[in-house]
């Protein structure tokens, strides 16, 4: 009798943790469909409030210690840095395209001849120099032969477009969140060390240092260079009167952020060539190789502040997080697996020597 009250007391306490369990999943799945639209913006913002977190004190020091006022400032300044480079790029952009237009309508719009060296580059040599000397003769029937692949390209270069203004306006409404979040740093510094030392135990404190090293080298060593380079690489343009000048810097910048910026100046120098005077074009040249060599000074004072992670997990974290959130991933996705990397590595580092005290 007392075997079958202790079982049925049994089933019904695993009823219950059952009935327990599953309203958690429950709400944790509410939650997490709720947030869903807005995960791309909280970690990215989680990220540069990371980032932003020393500058943020010395600003708050030299301010008396005003932290609604340090967050503010510190926001309306990326704002600005964001913005206003972004709107002098795309009025490049738009004007080059307006003056493209206008020229292709009066029918001024000239190509030079094809280089004589074009002939010899392999695989595309030869196609390339025949449809480049098609259109330095008759450009309109070399339009009129490409038609079928420019109208499959429109929707591509739309849907890129859109993607970029996307981009944007995710990275403006991050740096929102991130201000808010630096402006109640007491707060998230103390939800922080709760949650890691849910997860780490007795090493919460470590592995919490070690997540934030990594997020400030990462985000300085790989984005800060990428953007620097980005800025030197729109200035040549801009000097040079490359077309399009805009849309060049930022394919350059998501190049730089998958460690293959230097290939999209080849191009850019090979147009110069084509339509500028020599002197003018090696200068370009010089300009562009100082740019590209400029990554080999700039990630090792930056990135070896921090915890130095291998460019590989870089490029798989930018291209994987490309392919799952789109042109932002890029940078949530290097960072992230970045971040996954060094703590990984950390954990193993640390487990048996943890084992052996205990």
């Amino acid at each position: 009798m007392e075997r079958f009250v202790d079982d049925k007391a049994f089933v019904s306490h695993a009823v219950e943790a059952s009935i327990h369990i599953g309203l958690v999943v429950l709400l944790v799945a509410a939650c997490f469909l709720i947030l869903r639209p807005f995960i791309v913006l909280i970690s990215w913002g989680i990220i540069l409030a990371i980032a932003l977190y020393p500058g943020y004190r010395k600003l708050q020091l030299a301010l008396g210690g005003r932290e609604v006022l340090s967050a503010v400032l510190l926001t309306l300044l990326l704002l600005a840095l964001l913005i206003v480079p972004v709107v002098l790029l795309a009025g490049t952009l738009v004007q080059g395209i307006q003056a493209f237009l206008t020229r292709f309508k009066d029918g001024t719009l000239a190509i030079p001849p094809p280089p004589v060296s074009v002939e010899t580059w392999p695989l595309i040599g030869v196609p390339l120099k025949r449809v480049w000397s098609m259109a330095s003769t008759n450009l309109i029937s070399v339009i009129k032969s490409l038609a079928t692949q420019i109208k499959a390209g429109v929707p591509w270069l739309l849907a890129a477009s859109s993607g970029i203004g996307l981009a944007v306006l995710q990275f403006a409404l991050s740096i929102v969140v991130a201000g808010i979040l630096l402006a109640n740093a007491r707060g998230g510094a103390e939800a922080a060390h709760s949650l890691a030392s849910r997860l780490f135990g007795n090493k919460g404190a470590e592995f919490e240092q070690l997540a934030g090293s990594t997020i400030r080298s990462v985000t300085t060593g790989i984005l800060g260079v990428a953007l620097i380079q980005s800025v030197l690489a729109g200035l040549g343009f801009l000097v040079a009167g490359l077309p399009g000048a805009g849309l060049w810097a930022i394919i350059f910048l998501i190049a730089a952020v998958l460690q293959v910026g230097a290939l999209t100046l080849v191009p850019a120098v090979i147009y110069m060539f084509t339509i500028s005077s020599g002197v003018k074009a090696v200068v370009f040249m010089i300009w562009c190789i100082i740019v590209a060599l400029s990554d080999n000074v700039l990630k090792p004072i930056l990135l070896g502040r921090g915890v130095p992670v291998p460019i590989a997990v870089v490029f798989l974290g930018a291209i994987g997080g490309f392919i799952a959130m789109g042109i932002i991933g890029l940078f949530v996705g290097a960072i992230a697996l970045s971040v996954g990397y060094t703590l990984f590595l950390g954990w193993l580092e640390r487990g048996p020597a943890s084992h052996q005290e205990n």
